[in-house]
């Protein structure tokens, strides 16, 4: 494919593809009907953690489709365009997820089946026992899957308008898609919200099946456009500054802590049928980026030979642009058009609908149920299922009303702050004497500090450097939290360990 320095403004859907992703998305509807269908009993642990029966395959396609949003699809692809084969670091931090998953995931699930955990917060007032500790960590989290729920409702409705050349508004396709989202998630709860997540991984998997394809076969891989690559950026094949390393592995260590602190990956975890099963989806997991992120790398690396010239804005579009392009060359290809856009759709609603699912078992198990003791399982759970209307309403609402403005920074700084929970779950799990004050101390500093670097509010660098404000604040909220525990062991001396 020769190299053109034009571009289309974006991919547009005809008729059928559009009746395509209607149906699909309606589809949902009737994997939720099922999922009530199968419920067992109006309980937390049924409505929350699809009774903890999850087998290996609906474990690992649930976070699979849960850690893939949307933003992987169209940011990762971008991002490479923009950055080139270094990006490439992008699969190494995706694969430090897993890791990070494997440091506390087994030890909390044996915890969680012991103790009867549903939500993060659950965890943290049974191991410290400090409702202030509890309250903001189970704080921190609501606030980056609230963020979470409005970026990619932002972009699932700009998707929208993109690809029905305006036929779809943006608040049309909001409000419908998070309809669908609310109806099924309070239909069946996180067996539905599973179940759907495994038609969705599929989704993503053939999608990503033809990416490949046309890649490899069409295009002849990265040698096939090393020609316009060299013409259009011959810079692509330097050396990454030292710098640049620096921020790459200062990247895998914000994915490590902040990705797997997502508060519905460890619903998830909670929910396996047992330890064998949550070990086999995560072994699975390691190799994911390998077939995702390296893909999209690759699509947006080799979409600089194929659509050069294309400035930060238009490099958001790079997926749809190289969709249009190889579909427009190859036309047995033309139903990956609308699998692809399918795919991104899937992705990003498998990632709200886990997020919404999060948030309304903590505000009702976490904030609502201390001030309502003798609230019974059937209670809480409809308070849940409120949450989750009344938050969704909200969610569209704050969509609609920012569609032309941008909230990147609260997106920035989601990892930043998940990061400073990883100390209480990852050394809480492994630190028998580990005391909620050292706890509490630590992830309020880091907090502080991340939020200032990453909003730039003390005028210094986001990432000084070279290293991610997250980073920056984990290692306060290590170093404080180390010194306060060492000054309680000091006061402690001579008297009983606390028990645990």
């Amino acid at each position: 494919m020769p190299p053109t320095a034009e571009a289309s403004p974006g991919y547009e859907l005809g008729t059928g593809g559009l009746v395509f992703i209607a149906l699909y998305v309606l589809s949902l509807l009737g994997i939720g009907w099922l999922g009530h269908r199968a419920k067992r009993a109006d309980t937390f642990d049924d409505h929350y953690l699809g009774g903890r029966g999850l087998g290996v395959l609906v474990l690992f396609l649930t976070l699979y489709a849960t850690q893939y949003s949307g933003n992987s699809f169209m940011g990762f692809v971008g991002k490479a365009y923009r950055d080139g084969f270094v990006f490439v670091s992008g699969v190494v931090a995706m694969m430090a997820v897993v890791g990070g998953y494997f440091v506390y995931a087994p030890r909390l699930h044996r915890r969680s089946h012991r103790r009867g955990y549903v939500t993060l917060g659950d965890y943290v007032h049974d191991r410290f026992r400090a409702r202030a500790l509890t309250v903001f960590i189970v704080f921190l989290g609501i606030f980056a899957l609230g963020n979470f729920i409005i970026t990619n409702l932002l972009a699932l409705g700009n998707l929208a308008e993109v690809v029905s050349g305006g036929r779809v508004s943006f608040a049309q396709a909001v409000v419908f898609l998070a309809a669908v989202m609310l109806i099924y998630e309070t239909l069946g709860g996180m067996r539905s919200v599973a179940w759907t997540d495994v038609s969705q991984g599929v989704v993503l998997l053939v999608s990503l099946g033809f990416v490949a394809f046309a890649l490899f076969v069409h295009l002849g891989g990265p040698a096939g456009v090393a020609d316009g690559l060299e013409a259009a950026r011959p810079e692509i094949w330097d050396s990454p500054s030292a710098t640049a390393k620096v921020t790459w592995l200062s990247a895998a260590l914000l994915f490590f802590f902040g990705i797997s602190m997502y508060p519905h990956a460890i619903q998830r975890i909670y929910a396996a049928r047992d330890e064998g099963t949550l070990r086999r989806s995560l072994q699975l997991m390691v190799f994911m980026p390998l077939i995702t992120t390296l893909v999209l790398v690759l699509l947006g690396v080799m979409a600089i030979a194929v659509i050069p010239g294309l400035d930060k804005e238009g490099s958001e579009r790079t997926t749809l642009l190289m969709v249009g392009r190889l579909t427009e060359e190859l036309p047995a290809l033309a139903v990956m058009g609308p699998l692809l856009v399918a795919a991104v759709v899937a992705a990003t609603m498998s990632t709200i609908d886990s997020a919404l699912l999060a948030i309304s078992s903590m505000v009702s198990r976490d904030l609502y149920r201390p001030l309502r003791p003798g609230a019974g399982e059937r209670h809480l759970t409809l308070v849940g299922k409120s949450t989750s209307l009344l938050l969704m309403a909200a969610a569209v609402v704050l969509t609609i009303a920012l569609k032309d403005k941008t909230i990147w920074s609260l997106l920035v700084i989601k990892l930043e702050i998940l990061a400073q929970i990883a100390p209480a779950v990852m050394l809480g799990l492994h630190w028998r004497g580990l005391s909620a004050r050292a706890v509490f101390a630590g992830v309020l500093v880091g907090t502080v500090v991340a939020v200032t670097l990453a909003l730039d509010a003390a005028g210094l660098s986001t990432k000084p450097l070279g290293v991610h404000a997250g980073i920056w604040g984990l290692g306060a909220n290590l170093l404080v939290l180390f010194a306060v525990q060492a000054s309680t062991n000091r006061g402690r001396t001579g008297t009983p360990r606390e028990a645990r």
